[in-house]
């Protein structure tokens, strides 16, 4: 088994985004939304991740990213989707979107 790390893909001043990885592939994604209390987590997994290696990356994401941006939090909220990825939608169009809906890159 390897170990889990984030690449940021976007930050707003309560939020972030990141693309969850693992031996250079991707596993995830992570959509964290910090309240004055609460930090509610949106995580998309693959599907072969089972239940043990999506807790064990549930702390590490509490440890690594929730933690580590030092707010004082009575609470930490993660919804789990496990599933297959079936790309990125996007209002523009891109050539070459590998055949795909339009919208899709």
């Amino acid at each position: 088994m390897g170990t889990f790390y984030f690449e940021r893909e976007c930050r707003t001043p309560n939020s972030e985004c990141y693309t969850v990885v693992e031996d250079d592939n991707t596993v995830g994604r992570v959509d964290l939304h910090f309240t004055d209390t609460v930090v509610h987590a949106t995580l998309s997994v693959i599907e072969s991740l089972t239940s043990e290696r999506i807790q064990e990356l549930i702390d590490i994401i509490d440890e690594e990213l929730v933690d580590s941006v030092g707010i004082s939090r009575e609470e930490f909220i993660v919804h789990v989707h496990q599933g297959r990825d079936l790309g990125v939608f996007s209002s523009q169009k891109f050539e070459g979107n590998g055949g795909g809906p339009p919208g899709m890159a």
